[in-house]
């Protein structure tokens, strides 16, 4: 059994295991019978008699038809990753019924993902106890897992899932944040149950695609197969296309990534993730200029200032692609300042992050990351709590790493210590990763590559952390693992700042 299956069956199955994680952490949350809220009954077998009933299956506390119609709507924009729309969507729904607590509630999480609205989410939980018990459910699985409280929202979809075990829609909603924390194998389970109830459930298709790519073996041709399957279903839509826009590059095809995301810039001709799609690949075919220029042509169509700085981030990497890094260290001073100048916390990261990793040398990726750090260790406006957070720890991560590499021994140990609290403390999947992988790296520097590898196989999500792995499976003559590690390490093929350091070993000191 991997680190990540046993470490969530302690979350979700803790009967399964006699000992506790931590005697001092709380009770884990389990699959049948920890409810969302504690102080909350949990939901009743029949619920009251609704005023509308969402997808013919969920009760909600609205009388307004418009207002349930313009919601489902804006749920099928969301699942089809038509963030903005489904953003506007929701909020014409609020504007139609002021009370509706799920409108708010999706309304703020859509948002999450692009530019966060804490005033909808103050609304949705302000509003939750208006709405019917099912309803409250969904909601505060929502609001938890956008303030990063991973307990709760364990037992909210616990009670979701007791409740609704054939609704495709709350299938697929859990499902999908499994797979962002990371638990690919257990949201590759939902969504086959979801394609079992609606083979031609389109969202289900697609997470399915990224999931065969993102496992441990990593299955290239039943991902296209998934995804082509996919765009067959919805030959309208971009984002079908655009799925196998960046599948196809991750597995090397890029001639082929470059006509899905033509295909699905056809299709709707400002749709952003394409755009960039289109730079990114060119980046990696060495046609820098094309890349810069389609860059530019992202960032005339983002709708938001995250989008936008993206899209010039990328466009400052190029210069490391095209072995300038003089410059390119410069375009990221200048995008940093701007981003701190707008007050963009999305930005200052990404920025900030690839400004320190890309740094010229060790001693000044560890002071800046320190800076960072400074910035992101407490609440940052405009950021969500569940981002901020692993934000910290993937910043905690690469200082380990970097001060492992130079060996200074203090900020190794004082950074491993903060992503233990906070691993003990979120129980977030991701930040446990980090923690993993920092201690991965401390041992590897060790020399103790047993042990290392054990801990670099708990961040499956990492290019540095994988290849980091693979080196102490060598040493250790584990031919297996590193093949694996190795393997797995191919479908990361991106032009982000880990695979540009991973495949330039000579731009920044890797583990060796």
């Amino acid at each position: 059994m991997s680190r990540i299956s046993a470490r969530w069956l302690l979350l979700i199955f803790p009967s399964l295991l006699a000992v506790p994680v931590c005697a001092q952490q709380p009770p884990p949350a389990r699959m049948e019978e920890t409810s969302a809220r504690s102080a909350s009954a949990p939901a009743p077998a029949i619920a009251p008699m609704p005023h509308k009933v969402l997808f013919g299956t969920l009760p909600v506390a609205t009388r307004s038809d418009d207002a349930r119609k313009l919601l489902e709507t804006a749920i099928d924009q969301y699942e089809n990753v038509l963030l903005d729309q489904a953003t506007s969507t929701a909020r014409r729904a609020t504007a139609k019924d002021p009370h509706f607590a799920l409108a708010f509630a999706l309304w703020s999480y859509a948002a999450s993902h692009t530019q966060p609205n804490p005033q909808a989410l103050q609304r949705a939980k302000a509003l939750a106890s208006s709405a019917t018990p099912d309803e409250r459910l969904l909601i505060n699985w929502m609001v938890d897992v956008e303030q990063g409280d991973l307990l709760p929202a364990i037992g909210a979809m616990n009670d979701l899932l007791a409740r609704f075990p054939n609704d495709k829609h709350i299938l697929y909603l859990t499902a999908e944040w499994l797979y962002f924390q990371q638990d690919y194998d257990r949201a590759r389970e939902m969504l086959s149950k979801v394609t079992q109830i609606d083979p031609n459930f389109p969202p289900a298709l697609n997470m399915l695609g990224y999931a065969y790519v993102e496992t441990g073996i990593p299955d290239p041709q039943k991902a296209i197969a998934c995804l082509k399957r996919y765009a067959a279903v919805q030959p309208n839509q971009p984002n079908p296309q655009d799925s196998l826009g960046e599948v196809s590059r991750l597995v090397g095809d890029d001639e082929g990534s470059l006509e899905h995301f033509t295909a699905a810039l056809r299709i709707i001709t400002n749709f952003f993730s394409s755009q960039v799609g289109l730079g990114d690949t060119y980046t990696l075919m060495g046609n820098y200029p094309r890349a810069r220029a389609e860059y530019d042509k992202a960032h005339q169509i983002a709708t938001n200032p995250r989008d936008r700085f993206h899209a010039d981030f990328q466009k400052a990497l190029v210069y490391f692609w095209e072995a300038s890094p003089e410059q390119g260290r410069k375009a990221l001073d200048a995008l940093l300042i701007e981003a701190r100048s707008q007050k963009e916390p999305y930005a200052q990261f990404e920025v900030g992050f690839g400004s320190a990793a890309l740094s010229a040398n060790l001693a000044s990726e560890i002071l800046k990351l320190r800076d960072l750090e400074a910035l992101f260790q407490n609440p940052v406006p405009g950021m969500g709590e569940a981002d901020r957070a692993q934000s910290l720890s993937t910043i905690l991560r690469e200082e380990v790493r970097a001060a492992s590499l130079s060996g200074v021994a203090d900020v190794q140990q004082a950074s491993i210590a903060k992503l233990e609290r906070a691993a003990a403390l979120s129980r977030n999947l991701i930040i446990e990763d980090s923690y993993d992988s920092a201690r991965g790296y401390f041992l590897l520097a060790q020399g103790d590559a047993a042990n290392a590898a054990d801990e670099l196989a708990g961040d499956p999500h990492s290019p540095l952390a994988i290849q980091a792995l693979a080196v102490a499976a060598d040493k250790t003559g584990d031919s297996p693992t590193a093949d694996m590690a190795r393997t797995r390490l191919k479908v990361f093929r991106a032009p982000t700042v880990e695979w540009y350091l991973v495949t330039h070993p000579s731009s920044a000191t890797v583990a060796h």
